[in-house]
């Protein structure tokens, strides 16, 4: 599953508005338009050569995004009083699935038991134990890079929380 899928598959989930998706990079520190944002939102078959307006989305892209989501959702952190600035580790690559189950948890503020039943709703039956597997820092040593299957699952069980309970 590739970054512009992602992104396509959560803003169909969460029922994202165009608008919305241009202000989440802003709010993640990436200025886009309204038109390079669909130009990223367009869908590519793996044996297609991609139209010449098509922008790939990279890691940063997608980081940006899931942190627009996060401020656009719960609203920008505040800093604590008296507490000192904490000092920045150097980056742990860290697979994109894992980083989109991570930032999606906080932006919508979800328990381990509301991820479990999300994963349980998109047919994908995880012990407590292995989700905390992945949620973990990848230097971590019982981190656990988490599958495109896995991650296509969480996004349908969002679909069918977000979407299909409106319908009910």
């Amino acid at each position: 599953m590739t970054n512009n899928d992602m992104i396509i598959r959560l803003r169909y989930a969460l029922d994202i508005k165009n608008t919305d998706l241009v202000e989440m990079f802003k709010l993640g520190g990436m200025k886009y338009t309204k038109e390079e944002v669909l130009n990223m939102l367009q869908k590519v078959k793996e044996d297609e050569e991609p139209p010449a307006n098509f922008v790939e989305v990279t890691n940063e892209m997608l980081e940006s995004f899931l942190n627009g989501l996060i401020i656009f959702k719960r609203g920008p952190q505040k800093p604590r009083e008296g507490a000192a600035p904490t000092p920045t580790a150097p980056p742990v690559k860290e697979s994109a699935n894992n980083m989109l189950l991570k930032k999606v948890k906080i932006a919508l503020t979800m328990t381990s038991e509301d991820m479990l039943d999300t994963l349980y709703d998109g047919g994908v039956v995880v012990s407590k134990g292995e989700l905390g597997a992945i949620l973990r820092n990848p230097s971590h040593r019982n981190y656990k890079p988490c599958g495109d299957r896995f991650a296509r699952n969480f996004i349908r069980g969002l679909t069918v929380h977000y979407r299909d309970a409106d319908k009910k």
